[in-house]
């Protein structure tokens, strides 16, 4: 078993937070005007269609490369619908397409496999307990008073 761990954090003088994972940053936000939102980054919603977008392309190249098939381009595109207040992604479509520099490459059994293996799909489609907890500091923010967390869920 492996954890991954990111982090959000303000992004100074706005409403928006800045999401870290190792070197790699995202911005995310809401729509200009909605919520003090101010269109710097994806909403919640577009980076969901993210994930599983961006999870499949790099399965696809993942399989391509196990399969030994060169791939000169992928193509995915995801439609997320959304019902209810709050809103819940209650469905996904996903269309893919891969190209391969060998014309007779099996991209259709390389396109199976990548879907198959798709870490984010599959595990949205499997589901998985999330628990949120709330940091209560303690008083000051060295090591000697840490913030307790207490979970909501």
């Amino acid at each position: 078993m492996s954890t991954m761990s990111v982090r959000l954090r303000t992004l100074p003088q706005t409403q928006a937070t800045i999401g870290h994972a190792g070197a790699h940053t995202v911005v995310v936000d809401r729509p200009a005007g909605k919520a003090g939102g101010q269109g710097l980054g994806f909403n919640g919603g577009e980076l969901l269609a993210l994930a599983i977008g961006g999870c499949l392309c790099n399965d696809l190249h993942y399989v391509a490369h196990g399969m030994g098939i060169a791939l000169s381009s992928v193509a995915v595109d995801v439609d997320l619908t959304f019902d209810g207040s709050p809103g819940l992604a209650t469905a996904a479509i996903v269309k893919v397409q891969a190209t391969a520099t060998d014309p007779h490459a099996d991209t259709g059994e390389l396109i199976r496999r990548a879907v198959e293996t798709s870490t984010v799909s599959n595990s949205l489609q499997r589901g998985f307990p999330i628990r949120t907890g709330v940091s209560i500091e303690t008083g000051s923010k060295d090591d000697t008073n840490p913030a307790e967390t207490h979970f909501l869920n």
